[in-house]
């Protein structure tokens, strides 16, 4: 498995505008089938601070969610959205393993 944590400072202004596109995005996302998991989370202390959590079957996965239509539309959208540009974290997974995904 391939997980990447992304995390997104948006202005107040664009909250509910990137929140839409976000949830569209993930449900697409989801239907990838190298796609195991796409969580969308906003913290309770500071609605403007969100992450993605994005579990991909493999990097390649990872690369061909990058190349599909419904990222490409997320990504432009949202880029005058962000108060900061947004960073991303790549993790191996331990537990559960990944046959048990």
């Amino acid at each position: 498995m391939y997980i990447v944590h992304v995390h997104v400072h948006v202005i107040t202004e664009a909250i509910d505008h990137f929140i839409r596109a976000t949830v569209e995005n993930a449900r697409h996302s989801l239907q990838e089938p190298g796609v195991a998991r796409f969580d969308f989370i906003q913290d309770q202390a500071d609605p403007t601070r969100f992450i993605l959590v994005e579990v991909y079957r493999t990097i390649e996965d990872a690369d061909k969610h990058k190349a599909t239509v419904h990222y490409g539309k997320w990504r432009d959208s949202v880029e005058d959205m962000m108060a900061e540009p947004r960073v991303s974290y790549k993790y191996n997974n331990i537990y559960p393993t990944d046959p048990e995904w």
